[in-house]
């Protein structure tokens, strides 16, 4: 497989192996960083049970990649969502024009009104500690936090950009556009690639997407799932 078809397992075994719990069969992010759980490309029935070991009694866990399958006996689906993996324009490309707005380095200190935000918008998982997976930038109006987009997921050679959202009396404005404009320039500063995730059904944020560079790779599928007591 190539390591974009595994990328959170990639991530969980390299550059993040120090916010993950698990061993050779299974890992996980530690829970308050996010709840994405990854298997070797092979996934094998000693994979499955490595991977119970790791939850508690009613937990949700999240498996995503290219393709997940049916989960076997034992196991509760709780989601599964389609989507789309888009890979960043490459480097030197013109920056589309956006609004003239300050851009901020978001910290810990700003993660209950990251939290909020999340939860207006449902961008996806973010936690408590979730702001350790990369950077994090925002723009407020006044004090308040109105738009935001981050880096989440790292391995050999690629950074992911996730959680992109902007307040619906807000959107319309571009603000989406500049955080991910400036994400992909830090990310290919470091020599690595960009790349994103969008739920199928997002048309609106596919489009845009696309019109900054981003181009499909593939279908994955996120699922989500808990041990069945």
């Amino acid at each position: 497989m190539d390591a974009l078809d595994n990328w959170v397992w990639r991530a969980l075994t390299g550059p993040q192996a120090h916010l993950s719990e698990g061993s050779g069969e299974a890992r996980r992010y530690e829970p308050t960083v996010s709840p994405f759980a990854a298997m070797p490309d092979e996934v094998t029935p000693a994979a499955w049970s490595a991977l119970a070991e790791l939850m508690a009694p009613d937990e949700v866990a999240v498996l995503f990649r290219a393709e997940v399958g049916p989960l076997p006996d034992g196991w509760a689906e709780m989601m599964r969502l389609p989507g789309l993996q888009m890979l960043g324009p490459p480097p030197g490309r013109p920056r589309p024009s956006g609004p003239d707005v300050d851009v901020e380095l978001l910290t810990a200190d700003d993660v209950p009104a990251m939290v909020e935000l999340v939860g207006l918008t449902q961008p996806g998982p973010f936690e408590a500690r979730t702001i350790e997976l990369g950077t994090y930038l925002g723009v407020r109006d006044g004090s308040r936090l109105i738009a935001m987009a981050g880096q989440r997921m790292r391995l050999e050679g690629y950074t992911e950009i996730s959680a992109v959202c902007t307040r619906s009396d807000h959107q319309g404005k571009g603000l989406a556009g500049v955080l991910v404009e400036r994400l992909v320039e830090e990310i290919h500063r470091r020599g690595d690639v960009p790349f994103l995730h969008a739920a199928s059904t997002n048309v609106m944020a596919i489009s845009r997407y696309r019109s900054l560079g981003f181009t499909t790779r593939r279908e994955v599928e996120a699922v989500a799932f808990t041990v069945i007591p």
